[in-house]
C-alpha cells in the first residue's frame, strides 16, 4: 500500500498530514505529484471526492520556501464562495507547521474588507473569479510575484458563466508561471482555455469523464408529478436511520423553498436549504450545522453539487433530475467518498425521462428500477409551476388550419364588412356628371333616332 513517506515531504507537512490522520495518499496525488513537482503546466481529470485540492497542495507546499513578498505567489481560482472557505480551510490545516498566510475573496461579503486584508500581505490567495477579477481590476491583487495559478472545478468555472472573468484574470498574468487546472468533464471550452493559455499541458486523468463512482447504488422511481414525488420523499425519510445524513438536489431555489416547507411540517428543524438567495453566513452555518449532525439533511441547488467536501452523506436524492448529464455524476458523487458505499435516488416524472437516458448512455450504466411503495399516495393534483409549464406549451402550439382557409384568413366584424352598391354613380346618380360630353350627345342622338 502507498503511503505519504514516497513523497519524501518536509517535517512541517508530514506532521500536519499525522495530525490529520491521513497516511495513504489517493489515485490522484499519486500521479500528479511528480508532474507538479516538475513545475510543467498540468490538466487534471478526476472525479470529485477523488482528493483533488491536496493533489495540487501536497507538490506546491512541499516547495514551499520563504519569502518577503506580501502579494501572492500562489493563486488558487473555485466556481463558488463556499469552496473557497472549504479550500482556505484544507490550506490551513496542511500549512498549520508553516509560515504561509492564506486568504480567501468571494462575493457576498464587504470588499473592502478584502482589500485590506490583501494589503496585509497573503502568500496563498483562493478566489472566486468575479472578486478576483474586481480586485486585481482596482490594483489590490496583483500578480507580479505569482508563481502558481491552480484552477480547480474548471468545467463548472466555465457553466457558471465565468468565461469572461477568467479570461481577464488570466489576460493580467503576464510573468512566467506554473498553471494548473482540474476538472471533472473536458469539453471544448475547457480546450479552447487550454490552446490559449496554458503552454503544453502533460494530461493526468484518472477516470474517463462521465465515469460514475462504482461504490455508489443508482436507483429510479418514475411518478406522475411532483406531488406524488414529496408524498415518495417523505415516506422514505421516515426511516431515519438510514436516511441519517441527506442531500435533496432541486432544480430552482423558488421550488426548493417549497420542498423546505413540506418538509418542515412533517420533520420539523431536522433539514434546512441552501441556495444563492441565502446570506453567506446562513450558508455556511448551515454547511457546519449539517457536517456536526445538528442537522439530518440538506434541500440545495447544483450550488451544492461540485467541490464541497462534506463527509459520510448516506443518501443523495435528485427530487428533480439534472438538466444536463454531467451534473447528474457531480451530484451523486456527494457520497460514495473515500471509499465508503452511498446511495443515489432519483424520483423522475415523464418530463425528465429523456434527460435520464442520456445520463445512463454518458456512464454506460442503468439506473436500477424501484417500485413505489403501496403506502405513497399517487397524488393526481398538479403543483402551480406544473401547471404554468403546461400552459406555456399550450400557448406556444400553432393555430389549427381550416381546409377552407388557411390560418392568415379570418371573418371580419359586420361594422368592417363593406358591401359594394356598384360605385359613386349608382348610388346618387343625379350628382353624377358626365365624364366625356361628346359621347353623351352621340348617345342622346341615337336615341332620339330610334324612337
Amino acid at each position: 500500500m502507498s503511503t505519504f513517506d514516497q513523497f519524501n515531504l518536509p517535517k512541517a507537512l508530514d506532521k500536519a498530514l499525522k495530525e490529520l490522520n491521513i497516511t495513504t495518499p489517493t489515485p490522484i496525488q499519486e500521479k500528479s505529484f511528480s508532474v507538479i513537482l516538475s513545475g510543467r503546466d498540468m490538466m487534471g481529470i478526476a472525479q470529485t471526492g477523488t482528493g483533488k485540492t491536496y493533489a495540487y497542495l501536497l507538490p506546491i507546499l512541499k516547495q514551499w520556501k520563504f519569502t518577503p513578498d506580501d502579494t501572492p505567489r500562489v493563486m488558487i481560482l473555485v466556481p463558488t464562495r463556499e469552496l473557497v472557505v472549504q479550500v482556505v480551510e484544507e490550506v490551513e490545516k496542511l500549512t498549520q507547521f508553516m509560515s504561509v498566510r492564506t486568504l480567501g475573496i468571494y462575493g457576498g461579503t464587504n470588499i473592502n474588507t478584502q482589500r485590506k486584508a490583501v494589503y496585509d500581505g497573503v502568500d496563498i490567495l483562493v478566489g472566486t473569479p468575479g472578486r478576483t477579477m474586481d480586485l486585481a481590476l482596482d490594483g489590490v491583487v496583483r500578480f507580479d510575484a505569482l508563481q502558481k495559478l491552480v484552477i480547480d472545478e474548471f468545467d463548472e468555472i466555465l457553466n457558471l458563466g465565468f468565461r469572461f472573468q477568467l479570461t481577464s484574470i488570466l489576460s493580467m498574468m503576464k510573468n512566467k508561471k506554473q498553471n494548473i487546472l482540474f476538472s471533472a468533464t473536458m469539453t471544448e471550452e475547457v480546450d479552447d482555455i487550454l490552446e490559449d493559455y496554458f503552454d503544453y499541458p502533460e494530461e493526468v486523468s484518472l477516470a474517463p469523464s462521465g465515469t460514475p463512482l462504482e461504490k455508489i447504488d443508482q436507483q429510479v422511481y418514475h411518478v406522475p408529478n411532483f406531488n406524488t414525488k414529496i408524498n415518495l420523499l417523505i415516506h422514505l425519510l421516515q426511516d431515519s436511520e438510514t436516511y441519517n445524513r441527506v442531500l435533496i438536489f432541486i432544480n430552482s431555489k423558488r421550488i426548493a423553498d417549497l420542498v423546505l416547507e413540506k418538509l418542515n411540517e412533517v420533520f420539523p428543524e431536522q433539514f434546512t436549504v441552501i441556495h444563492s438567495n441565502k446570506s453567506q453566513n446562513f450558508r455556511l452555518t448551515a454547511m457546519s450545522d449539517f457536517q456536526n449532525s445538528e442537522l439530518r439533511g440538506l434541500v440545495t441547488t447544483d450550488i451544492m453539487a461540485r467541490g464541497l467536501d462534506i463527509s459520510d452523506i448516506s443518501h443523495v436524492i435528485n427530487l428533480q433530475f439534472s438538466e444536463l448529464p454531467e451534473q447528474y455524476i457531480h451530484r451523486i458523487g456527494r457520497t460514495g467518498r473515500a471509499d465508503k458505499e452511498g446511495t443515489a435516488i432519483s424520483i423522475i416524472d415523464p418530463k425528465e425521462a429523456e434527460i435520464k437516458i442520456e445520463a445512463e448512455m454518458l456512464m454506460e450504466k442503468e439506473l436500477r428500477i424501484m417500485e413505489i411503495p403501496v403506502e405513497v399516495e399517487i397524488s393526481e393534483k398538479l403543483m402551480e409551476f406544473e401547471k404554468v409549464k403546461q400552459k406555456i406549451k399550450h400557448l406556444l402550439k400553432k393555430p389549427k388550419q381550416t381546409d377552407e382557409k388557411g390560418a392568415a384568413f379570418h371573418d371580419k366584424k359586420d361594422k368592417n364588412k363593406k358591401v359594394n352598391l356598384g360605385g359613386p354613380g349608382k348610388r346618387n346618380p343625379r350628382k353624377t356628371k358626365p365624364t366625356n360630353r361628346g359621347v353623351e350627345k352621340k348617345r342622346a342622338e341615337k336615341r332620339k333616332k330610334n324612337n
